[in-house]
């Protein structure tokens, strides 16, 4: 019997390649979704094949393609297609009173409207499986210099919760809201250094703990419409930190 696979979208860059990795490395074949990171997909994908699955490189672009069309070929180059991994993510930084609809339309496009058409195809065409929805952990605040990016996470989280009552019992769908794991190059060591500050626990994540958090929500088949925090404890600060409230 063939192995089971997992789609993960955007899975060539940054948390996309650590899960896409880590279930190779657990015996799933892998559908590497990919819209312009080409060359480090081909790089993940010969490294996923060393590891004894199958991976497939599946081009799609959220902002004009068939999200349907990105589920019928990965089910038709995996059949026993299982799990749904929504990374793919884009962010742009503004408040409300600076957020454009060309912002709206994008983040929320990305963000949101992707991750809930995705797994209302996926439901269709899969018999038994889960959705895993990578979240944020800014979706505890109300930071208003994120506005659209954090307005289509809030709402993911909705949709996380909604679509795990609609689609049970045959798809589990959960998330997880990483915190400060892989920030951007753009952010100093002083400001990371002040970020941990306001995590409870101290520290920076890695990948591994959200690797971690990942298997967790596979494994365990009596979890359904969670979201998983992985951040130290940021999340239940009564601050939470960010680049626009930094006393640089």
């Amino acid at each position: 019997m063939e192995p089971y696979a997992a789609l993960i979208t955007g899975g060539a860059t940054r948390l996309g390649r650590f899960f896409a990795e880590s279930l190779a490395a657990a015996g799933y074949d892998i559908a590497l979704h990919v819209n312009s990171s080409r060359s480090e997909a081909e790089e993940v994908a010969q490294v996923i094949r060393t590891k004894g699955v199958a991976c497939e490189i599946v081009t799609c672009d959220f902002l004009h393609d068939s999200l349907d069309g990105l589920i019928q070929t990965a089910c038709q180059r995996f059949p026993r297609l299982n799990v749904l991994i929504n990374s793919a993510s884009t962010y742009q930084a503004a408040p409300l009173a600076q957020t454009s609809l060309s912002m709206l339309e994008a983040q929320f496009r990305v963000n949101l409207f992707t991750p809930l058409l995705l797994t209302q195809h996926f439901a269709k065409r899969v018999e038994k499986g889960c959705v895993i929805n990578i979240i944020d952990n800014k979706v505890a605040y109300h930071q208003y210099p994120y506005a659209a990016y954090l307005l289509s996470k809030k709402g993911l989280v909705e949709v996380t919760q909604m679509a795990a009552l609609e689609f049970a019992p045959h798809i589990r769908v959960n998330g997880i809201a990483p915190g400060v794991v892989l920030p951007t190059s753009l952010r100093s060591p002083d400001y990371i250094a002040w970020r941990l500050e306001g995590i409870p626990l101290h520290r920076q994540g890695t990948p591994a703990h959200l690797v971690r958090a990942l298997h967790y929500l596979l494994d365990n088949d009596f979890v359904t419409g969670q979201v998983l925090f992985v951040d130290g404890g940021e999340s239940i600060a009564l601050e939470g930190r960010h680049s626009e409230n930094y006393p640089a």
